[in-house]
């Protein structure tokens, strides 16, 4: 795909501002959803789950910043947006139940530290992950990521008649349809905002039918601000285990999201860039930790838009990481975009999914036509994917190793990597 605008180009501070809006709004109900869940789940006071969302937003501001820009040996410096990951929510829960928020706190301070140390060694890293291994760790990516998508369209959770309604699947299905027409018909400017235009689209149609709740933005205070150690930390060794095991699952699929983001890009991702990014990712944990915020992992979303409107500018997200320091300060202003409604945001998702996905195909098409990487492809897809369709396949695996494969993407990875170093090279056919 050709580029509208470069990894280093400016474009218009206006529309540098839309088109950082856009992967703000892409981003901004993760962000949001991963402290209102676990607040939620371990019974906080609703002051203080707007806390841990005013200092995910703060935290998550400042590495993307940090991600795109660069500071000294700091950031891959490509427009990675980093937010609350959803791969810590079931941990930081059971975290929290048992200890508190401090608890969760002092587990992510420390497992951060696991991605700060791994960072330093990402130039032999960068070994293991060759085309064909980068090719199925950025498919699996897109592919895992979209089940995502759907609960968004059927507007999960919620009881089995209420999932996936006409109306609902008539707003994912006009937002789709919105970006579809965007970017195909339209150029320049438009083109480039294919994603807020559909989002924008989506919002008015679920305003004529009633189904926005806007009562979050009545409720929201108009000034907030993080509130940092608000509840100190706390060790023991079981929470920090099982925080560090995921994050072993983010490096993997950091890299992942940063190959596939370099692809889109244009640029090659050498192993020192992967040095860099792992270590502005391990760092921005560490800072959401102390800000008293959920750990901070890349977003693949946010790389399938870079892929559908051909914006390359890391000026654009770090804009969007600007704009995520605002929210954190602006309570009303995140309560906004999170009256975006689910079916709304699936209906993007599925494309911003669906081309982290592409990504990934034309990079395996680059590898060489041989029964030796078809093997390593097929396999390495299918343990990914089986992990997702069916998860009791790992249900016996020991406490201390099944969390690293409850993930689609590791699990792919790992097999991927260890067939690439085994199977010996043969002739293409």
């Amino acid at each position: 795909m050709k580029l509208l605008y470069h990894l280093n180009e400016r474009p218009p501070l206006g529309l540098t501002v839309l088109l950082a809006v856009q992967h703000l709004l892409a981003s901004i109900g993760g962000i949001v959803a991963m402290p209102l869940i676990v607040g939620t789940a371990i019974a906080l006071p609703p002051t203080h789950i707007v806390s841990l969302i005013n200092a995910s937003l703060l935290a998550s501001g400042i590495a993307t910043i940090i991600q795109s820009l660069g500071l000294g040996p700091v950031g891959i410096r490509l427009p990675v947006v980093m937010g609350s990951s959803f791969a810590f929510l079931s941990v930081a829960i059971a975290i929290g139940l048992d200890g508190g928020v401090g608890s969760i706190m002092g587990a992510s301070l420390i497992g951060s530290l696991t991605v700060i140390v791994a960072g330093f060694y990402m130039n032999k890293v960068r070994k293991l992950f060759p085309t064909i291994v980068s090719g199925v760790i950025v498919t699996l990516i897109g592919l895992t990521i979209l089940p995502v998508a759907v609960n968004w369209i059927g507007d999960a959770p919620a009881t089995r008649t209420e999932f996936a309604t006409l109306p609902k699947l008539s707003l994912a299905i006009i937002s789709l349809a919105i970006v579809i027409v965007v970017s195909i018909y339209c150029r320049g400017i438009l083109a480039a905002a294919a994603i807020v235009i559909g989002l924008a689209g989506g919002y008015l149609a679920a305003l004529t039918l009633g189904m926005v709740e806007l009562e979050p933005v009545k409720q929201a205070s108009w000034f907030g601000k993080p509130e940092p150690l608000k509840y100190g930390f706390s060790f023991s060794w079981e929470a920090i285990i099982s925080m560090s095991l995921v994050y072993i699952v983010v490096i993997a699929e950091a890299a992942g999201d940063f190959i596939a983001l370099g692809n889109n890009c244009h640029v090659r991702v050498s192993g020192n860039d992967l040095k860099r990014g792992v270590l502005a990712d391990g760092l921005g944990s560490t800072l959401a930790a102390v800000l008293t915020a959920m750990p901070l992992a890349s977003f693949s979303q946010n790389v399938g838009i870079v892929g559908i409107t051909g914006v390359a500018s890391r000026y654009v997200v770090a804009t969007t990481g600007g704009l995520l320091i605002l929210a954190s300060a602006l309570p009303k202003l995140a309560a906004l975009a999170i009256t975006i409604p689910k079916p709304v945001i699936g209906g993007v998702g599925l494309i911003m999914f669906g081309m982290i996905a592409y990504t990934g195909i034309r990079m395996l098409i680059k590898t060489s036509d041989s029964k030796r990487n078809a093997l390593i492809i097929c396999v390495g897809l299918s343990s990914g994917l089986s992990v997702i369709f069916e998860p009791r396949l790992v249900q016996h695996l020991p406490d201390t190793i099944s969390p690293v494969f409850h993930s689609g993407i590791t699990t792919g990875a790992i097999v991927t990597i260890i067939l690439n170093q085994l199977l010996p090279e043969s002739q293409p056919n």
